[in-house]
């Protein structure tokens, strides 16, 4: 069983930068969960964002943030970030994390956390 808690949601304009971070828990998290970052905005579909494998490589980015994301994970720490720069209206959602054994994948997930809400202003 994987627990993934994520952090670092806020408000701000755009152009701005936020950092996101998801804590994940359990025994082999580090070494054998891929994990994927992905965000649903109000009255949308959840989609997806980011991913990485639990090298952290195998790097994959939907095109609407490619360019200006950046996923990465340290495994001694069992933490995955999301770098979001240039941040523009159409970011604003609810950003969950995501963990799945084995490869990436930009779809299949079996844990999730709670979410964190970024919102960015005009």
């Amino acid at each position: 069983q994987v627990q993934l808690v994520e952090s670092g949601g806020g408000l701000l304009q755009a152009g701005g930068s936020l950092r996101l971070s998801c804590a994940g828990s359990g025994r082999t998290f580090g070494g054998s969960y891929s994990v994927g970052w992905f965000r649903q905005a109000p009255g949308k579909e959840r989609e997806f964002v980011a991913t990485t494998n639990w090298r952290g490589g195998d790097i994959e980015y939907s095109d609407s943030v490619k360019g200006r994301f950046t996923i990465s994970r340290d495994n001694t720490k069992n933490m995955v970030y999301l770098q979001m720069n240039s941040l523009k209206p159409e970011d604003t959602a609810i950003y969950y994390c995501a963990a799945r054994m084995g490869p990436v994948s930009t779809i299949e997930y079996d844990f999730w956390g709670q979410g964190t809400q970024v919102t960015v202003s005009s």
